[in-house]
């Protein structure tokens, strides 16, 4: 089986558009009142909840590949490629681009915060309690943190060759419930997809293969004129007198 033909793979890659969009409420619900008496530690605060209580989680348990946060593949009815699929994930990578993506929300949250009363006016929070717009921002710093692992999976995933995913042995069920985080409702239940590689081009025939080729239009067409060889001579046939000169010689006759 080829991993891009797993559907969910690529369902993952909406990440792409989504993470601005997640930045961009964040800045909407930081905006909604103003800073309080501590802004460092309020921010400080907001990142350890939504960014490295997620991060420390996802260490011990990655994300799983077939689970979309609100629904998953359930566990048992999970295919062998699947299952493969989740022992093909390699957990350090994974690892590691989560750790770089939770250190790199607390300064970007902190300059989201001071920068948030531009946008004060377009805040759907507007004059609501500094803590509403903190306890706002802890799950959308945790969706994502989870959908940047997600991400970075998905798109080493589909890099992998169908070969390496033939040779990785599945993983059990009960393997994929205590090392994986899998997330949503067990309804997701989607078709792999159809992939098919193009056909090998076939080589142009050269010229002296089509020559060479039996039945070709020379040799089926029919000749229309006799063959003359060289050395013969051909009688050629005095010209037969027109039905005009005939009816002339009759008139003069009968005259």
């Amino acid at each position: 089986m080829n991993p891009r033909s797993e559907p969910l793979l690529w369902l993952q890659l909406v990440a792409l558009g989504a993470i601005p969009l997640e930045l961009l409420g964040l800045l909407l619900v930081l905006a909604g009142a103003d800073p309080g008496p501590l802004p460092g530690l309020e921010r400080l605060l907001a990142w350890a909840i939504g960014a490295l209580g997620p991060a420390i989680v996802l260490w011990q348990r990655p994300a799983d590949v077939c689970s979309l946060l609100l629904v998953q593949v359930p566990v048992r009815a999970r295919s062998e490629a699947q299952r493969s699929l989740a022992a093909l994930q390699s957990p350090l990578p994974a690892k590691l681009a989560m750790v770089l993506a939770a250190a790199a929300l607390l300064p970007l949250l902190w300059w989201m915060d001071q920068h948030a009363a531009l946008a004060a006016p377009l805040s759907p929070l507007a004059a609501s309690p500094r803590f509403v717009g903190l306890l706002l921002a802890c799950p959308l710093l945790a969706l994502m943190l989870w959908q940047w692992q997600q991400l970075s999976q998905a798109i080493g995933l589909l890099s992998r060759s169908p070969s390496a995913l033939a040779d990785c042995s599945p993983l059990t069920p009960v393997q994929l419930e205590a090392e994986r985080l899998c997330l949503g409702l067990p309804l997701l239940l989607l078709s792999p997809l159809q992939i098919t590689d193009p056909p090998p081009a076939q080589p142009s025939p050269t010229v002296a293969e089509v020559t060479s080729e039996p039945g070709s239009a020379e040799e089926q067409s029919p000749t229309s004129a006799p063959e003359v060889l060289a050395g013969e001579t051909v009688a050629i046939e005095p010209e037969q007198p027109t039905e005009e000169g005939e009816s002339a010689d009759l008139d003069e006759e009968i005259s």
